[in-house]
């Protein structure tokens, strides 16, 4: 019997278009087909966005773009540019 599970891919980018440099990843897989922890590469699986979605991944969510308080404009903080997306996986279980 078949059954569908879902991997998560977050891609954190140098902006907020899809089309930039990822920065930083994290990939979740409810398929158990590979298993991921945290610094586990040394290079991110995506040069960019744009190119997880040519590869098949689904996007869910774009970050929420909120513009600097005045005098923060360059003031360091969480990575901001956050992209969520999802592949949905066939399994034998």
């Amino acid at each position: 019997m078949t059954s569908i599970r879902q991997q998560v891919l977050t891609l954190y980018l140098s902006t907020s278009a899809l089309d930039s440099r990822v920065l930083g990843w994290s990939l979740y897989d409810g398929a158990g087909s590979q298993a991921h922890t945290t610094g586990d590469s040394d290079s991110p699986p995506y040069e960019t966005g744009l190119d997880a979605l040519r590869d098949g991944w689904r996007l869910l969510q774009m970050p929420v773009l909120i513009p600097p308080y005045p005098g923060e404009e360059y003031s360091t903080s969480f990575m901001k540019y956050g992209f969520v997306f999802e592949k949905l996986e066939a399994t034998g279980a």
